[in-house]
């Protein structure tokens, strides 16, 4: 089929600043996307749609798992000191597959909702629950009894797995998510008293006489491959349904980017290096030249409910026959501990844990040589911390994608000298999207001016469970609002200034407080901080920050207001000021909850 493109764009404009470094990506890219090339994509139509579909592309996520089962002697989670490999890991999906078939007649349609923190078991109840072409429904670890309760209710799972934090909170809401509907309860890791007809996963779950295959599934690719809930910053959160076409595509988008960053990066070194030799140089050898470096070592230090941990890591690591390194909880300290005993070479988590591995004593001391990228998604990394991370002890390089729960993961992608080249940018829009930038009345704007994201693509979700109007507000025609302020420089990089409801609107005057967030974390006493509108009977909002400062910082609102003057328009800057003697309170997913704070601190006044 005839390919096209938004704009008639698809590679990144040949018309931009002339960068070596950004020149030789679009190059390789245009190689790896052209016809017959290993990441090539044609138009297809998805649920009626018109979509570019990669030429490749596996044609279900059962079959990304069974891919990986070729790696059976390599370690595949390693959770504190227990050690899973891949054929123990598809022992166990294959004897809880056949339970969930032959027990409980669960298949194509059904749901299992899984409860707990990143143990070992959450990877393996999902890859069980979509190999027999069913829906995982992620619970948030987070939640109360009653936010479990709606969810349940919302989902109506056949099934709970669930942990002895999330099973206590279950046990309670249990009669009232039974009257709507039968559901079951697999305990893990668990010793407390069970309801009669609920079971252990020690019960069913076997590595020493597993069945030898998966049971028999017909797994359609637009199937609900599973529902992750959105933050529910405003009302009940949404869940959104995310499809196996869905996933498989944002693994191929990782995989583009990875493979398009590697090769980009040896062209790049090559060409250094014959100018090098044809000016008489001896030196030959570059850093960043890409080597077989074996099995990939990844930490995966944000929760698995969410796309960032499962769809963005969980996925491309598993295909790959990596290593998935889980923590307990996140504390930077044994995070570093960790890096250094499994050799950990790319740590993927938000901004603030990155700041926090960095400004760690232990970063000083133990030996992390093995780590090569830094960073990860669910919020900005800002300019100050891409600096950090490159100029860091070792050969850690930065790294950033950028994408929703309703696109299944990624929209973008940026790491090493690309990132370097434009820090302030969240990277090049992944091949398998159209994008288009619109006003608040819905009309295209011109290029490089500012509006709304929107995309559209086989990774955009199929909508959100039981809310037909939510999903016709935020789908139209295929198109997806993502709720993000963006422009796009020359080079055709994504810039993200702040979410649509994320901006302060002072007297008449945008500001967007991702980029007064920016300006104060340059100010090397900041921590933490987190910039909202506060209410104004004169102005409508002025803008307020909440900071917590580093160890023994005397940092005032006089002199926070001196670094700023030089750096943004004194319209831009805090009207009120709030040095928190805590970090501030955060999400699951590692995002800083303004709605929370904000609320808090105007109470406290």
């Amino acid at each position: 089929m005839g390919r096209y493109s938004h704009r008639g764009r698809q590679t990144p404009s040949k018309c931009a600043i002339n960068n070596p470094v950004i020149e030789t990506l679009k190059q390789t890219w245009a190689e790896m996307t052209e016809e017959g090339a290993p990441f090539a994509w044609s138009t297809q139509e998805v649920r009626g749609i018109p979509m570019r579909v990669f030429d490749n592309a596996p044609p279900n996520m059962r079959f990304v798992w069974e891919m990986s089962a070729q790696h059976a002697d390599r370690t595949y989670i390693v959770f504190e000191d227990e050690v899973i490999t891949y054929g123990e890991a598809h022992a166990m999906v294959r004897s809880l597959a056949h339970h969930l078939v032959d027990q409980h007649g669960i298949g194509s349609g059904d749901r299992v909702a899984i409860a707990m923190r990143n143990y070992p078991e959450w990877a393996l109840a999902y890859w069980a629950t979509i190999a027999v072409g069913a829906c995982a429904v992620g619970i948030n670890a987070w939640w109360t009894a009653s936010e479990l309760e709606y969810a349940l209710n919302d989902s109506r799972p056949k099934l709970l797995i669930a942990d002895d934090e999330r099973l206590e909170r279950a046990l309670e809401v249990l009669p009232a998510v039974r009257a709507e509907a039968p559901m079951h309860i697999i305990s893990v890791r668990s010793e407390r008293d069970l309801p009669d007809d609920a079971s252990r996963w020690t019960d069913h779950v076997v590595i020493t006489g597993a069945p030898d295959d998966l049971p028999t599934a017909e797994i359609d690719p637009d199937d609900d491959v599973c529902i992750f809930y959105t933050s529910g910053t405003t009302g009940f959160p949404k869940g959104a349904q995310l499809t196996h076409r869905g996933s498989v595509h944002n693994v191929m988008n990782l995989a583009f980017a990875s493979t398009v960053a590697s090769a980009a990066t040896a062209k790049a070194a090559a060409a250094s290096s014959n100018a090098a030799a044809a000016d008489g140089d001896d030196e030959t050898s570059s850093p960043g030249q890409v080597d077989d470096l074996g099995q990939a070592v990844v930490m995966v230090p944000t929760p698995l409910f969410h796309v960032t941990a499962n769809n963005c890591v969980l996925h491309p690591v598993t295909i790959g026959g990596g290593k998935i390194v889980m923590l307990y909880r996140w504390d930077a300290g044994r995070a570093i501990e960790l890096i250094e005993r499994e050799s950990v070479n790319m740590f993927t988590g938000v901004p603030t844990m990155s700041r926090e591995i960095l400004a760690h004593p232990d970063w000083q001391t133990r030996d992390t040589s093995s780590l090569e990228s830094l960073g990860g998604g669910g919020a900005a990394v800002q300019p100050d911390l891409v600096e950090k991370i490159d100029k860091t002890r070792g050969n850690v390089k930065p790294a950033t994608g950028y994408g929703l729960t309703e696109t299944s993961g990624v929209i973008t992608a940026v790491s090493s000298a690309f990132f370097l080249a434009r820090p302030t940018s969240a990277g090049l829009v992944m091949p398998t999207f159209e994008y288009k930038v619109i006003d608040a009345a819905g009309n295209e704007v011109p290029s490089g001016e500012r509006g709304e994201l929107c995309v559209k693509g086989p990774a955009v979700v199929k909508g959100y469970l039981n809310r037909p109007e939510a999903t016709a507000e935020a789908i139209q025609d295929g198109w997806f609002r993502t709720g993000d302020i963006v422009y796009f420089d020359s080079d055709e990089f994504v810039h993200i200034v702040d979410r649509v409801k994320d901006m302060v609107l002072r007297g008449g005057e945008n500001v967007y407080c991702a980029e007064v967030e920016a300006a104060i974390y340059e100010h090397p006493d900041v921590a933490e901080a987190a910039v909202f509108g506060v209410p104004d009977e004169r102005l409508g909002e002025t803008v307020g920050a909440a900071i917590y400062l580093t160890d023994g910082s005397t940092l005032d609102e006089s002199e926070l207001a001196a670094h700023l003057a030089p750096l943004i328009a004194k319209f831009k800057q805090p009207d009120h000021v709030w040095f928190v003697d805590e970090p501030l309170p955060q999400n699951a997913n590692g995002k800083f909850v303004k709605r929370q704070l904000k609320e808090q601190l105007l109470t406290d006044q």
